[in-house]
């Protein structure tokens, strides 16, 4: 690395000043070096850093010089299959360090890697396949009977590879891999490539409809993962616990990115479990760890251990931290540094809270106004739109009035952060933007996330747009939930919507249907089970004799989500997804209480 690419040792009670300051340092040099990518930059590490470990679990580990083979390996696999610039590959699979070294090689020879959710099954999974039309998918063998569910809805024919296991109809590609040479590709080897190129597709619901396929540049890449070195302070004694989806930008380019970036290793564990995440922590010395607000909250309900005290962590970075988790988390677990922060995949806005103070999501000094610029306008949320004054121009909210975020689009090279890439559908990516904001003729992106500003600069989470809920970490889109109740037979209308359970962040799934005839909710259960994401399916149903509908014909929600699924206050009859009986079971006053008070844990 260079002289400006090196963090310097900076303590863990930094000012936010210094942060600020290694963050913009460390992404000065990438719209200059245009040729230096991600896997650029992990060769330069090997060359440095040699057998130090880089990525390690419980199934294999890789040191940052087996690391850079191994991709070497997928990038001549790549470029064995005939795979040229822009053409795409997709991704199925667990996380582990392999899945790095995966998307690493083969975006280092021009190719653009689409990394789908391992939770999506049947419409979803085939949906977001054929957005990006991939030459070839690579499938991990646990994911092999998933893929069979999203076959029939395919318009498109990727050569497919199953990774780990034989397959009677695909090939296997860790033998095809093992066969490549894992040295460093001649110059001769690679396609010209610049940090402008696409490298990968993440996908996102956004705030409506099925997801979309987010562009992710090389440029963004490398802003994400030294932007956050820098916040860090990533150093080559950290070793970073992530236990967050390697499908999303945070857990498989950021988190592993950043830590790399500074030197240090990262833990890399299949899915986030309460039970185990300390002794994890503890087992790998981990001084760093990524969170997201759900999961902070079920560490704390987690049984007390006077051994959740006996880590090294210095930092937890994350976002979604609830105000009212906030300091119980910090302090019974003494966590001496919290970094809370806010970012969409798709870009356009991002916020720090390195103040670390409770709740805020983040807040910009006033010296670097002029390069980031998230703005607060007001929001109707009857009419689902922002507010105009009488010149046809937005509003920009009073201090502590909630409105929708929004960031400026900037046409300036040297500032990736605030770039909007859009996604592979550009309607969609049009409906981002929002035009003639405070002057005739520009433009900014929203965020559908309404937020509120103090007097002291300080941002803070209200809540999202629309129809589309969090739960489980998940954007949940309502129109694709509906849309796969009403294909099962004898429903005739669902209108999803999301309700608050105690004790939980986000909001659970809910339906109210209306069905021709008496359902076999068995079999109802079933179905779902194949088209939906656990996290997408309604965790109550309510069934009633007809739907009330807007003046427009959009379904009415605001009752329904008031009254949520406490059975006294309606004479429908609701049905919860019982995580005990794995059935729909009648919710009755006794069921409801157990929910409410946490002796069901959705």
């Amino acid at each position: 690395m260079s002289e400006a690419q090196t963090i310097a040792p900076v303590s863990a009670g930094t000012s936010a000043a210094k942060c600020w300051s290694r963050a913009l340092e460390l992404t000065a040099t990438i719209h200059r070096n245009r040729e230096r990518v991600m896997s650029t930059v992990i060769e330069e590490l090997a060359a440095r850093c040699g057998d130090a470990l880089a990525l390690l679990s419980d199934r294999e580990r890789f040191s940052y010089r087996a690391l850079a083979e191994r991709s070497n390996q997928y990038a001549r696999w790549a470029l064995a299959q005939g795979l040229t610039k822009g053409d795409v590959v997709g991704l199925l699979m667990t996380n582990r360090p392999e899945y790095f070294a995966v998307w690493l090689g083969i975006t280092s020879v021009g190719g653009v890697v689409a990394l789908l959710n391992t939770n999506l099954v049947g419409p979803s999974l085939s949906h977001c396949i054929n957005i990006v039309s991939p030459k070839h998918l690579i499938v991990a063998e646990e994911f092999v009977d998933s893929l069979a569910t999203a076959e029939q809805g395919l318009t498109v024919s990727p050569a497919i590879w199953v990774h780990g296991a034989d397959h009677a109809r695909y090939q296997r590609i860790d033998d095809d891999i093992e066969r490549q040479s894992g040295e460093k590709l001649d110059a001769s080897e690679r396609p010209a490539l610049t940090v402008e190129d696409r490298a990968l597709y993440i996908f996102t619901s956004g705030t409506t409809g099925l997801p979309k396929a987010a562009n992710i540049s090389h440029a963004r890449v490398l802003q994400w993962t030294h932007w956050f070195a820098g916040m860090m302070d990533a150093q080559p004694e950290d070793r970073m616990y992530n236990c967050l989806p390697m499908y999303h930008s945070i857990g498989g380019v950021l988190v592993p990115g950043a830590t790399l970036v500074g030197g240090g290793s990262v833990v890399i564990r299949e899915k986030f479990s309460a039970s185990q995440f300390w002794n994890d922590v503890i087992r790998w010395d981990c001084t760093m760890f990524q969170y997201i607000g759900e999961f902070c909250r079920y560490l704390l309900q987690a049984a007390p251990s006077a051994r959740n005290l006996n880590h090294r962590i210095r930092l937890a970075c994350g976002n979604g931290l609830a105000s009212d988790v906030w300091e119980d988390f910090k302090d019974r677990f003494d966590i001496p540094r919290i970094l809370e922060f806010y970012a969409s995949t798709e870009g356009g806005v991002s916020l720090f809270n390195v103040e670390g103070k409770r709740g805020a999501i983040g807040r910009i000094p006033g010296y670097l106004t002029h390069r980031f610029s998230p703005t607060l306008i007001r929001f109707d949320v009857d009419k689902g739109e922002p507010v105009r004054n009488e010149q046809g121009l937005c509003i920009r909210c009073a201090p502590n009035e909630a409105g929708e975020a929004i960031g400026k689009i900037v046409d300036d090279p040297s500032n990736v952060g605030s770039r909007f890439d859009g996604y592979t559908d550009k309607q969609a990516s049009d409906k981002k933007i929002l035009r003639n904001v405070f002057a005739v003729g520009d433009s900014w992106v929203r965020t559908g996330d309404l937020m509120r500003k103090d007097e002291k600069g300080f941002f803070y989470f209200v809540d999202r747009i629309g129809d589309t809920f969090r739960w489980k970490g998940e954007n949940v889109a309502t129109s694709e939930v509906s849309e796969a109740i009403c294909s099962f037979p004898g429903i005739k209308h669902a209108n999803v919507y999301g309700v608050t359970v105690p004790a939980t962040e986000g909001r659970v799934g809910m339906a109210a249907l209306v069905a021709e005839e008496e359902l076999d909710l068995s079999e109802l259960r079933k179905y779902l089970m194949n088209r939906l994401p656990a996290y997408a399916r309604p965790a109550f149903l309510r069934f009633r004799d007809d739907i009330e509908v807007t003046g427009t014909f959009k379904y009415s929600k605001t009752d329904l989500v008031r009254q949520g699924y406490d059975p006294a206050t309606t004479t429908d009859l609701i049905y919860f997804d019982n995580p005990e009986s794995q059935a729909f079971d009648r919710l009755d006053n006794a069921l409801f209480d157990r929910i409410q008070t946490g002796k069901i844990r959705l």
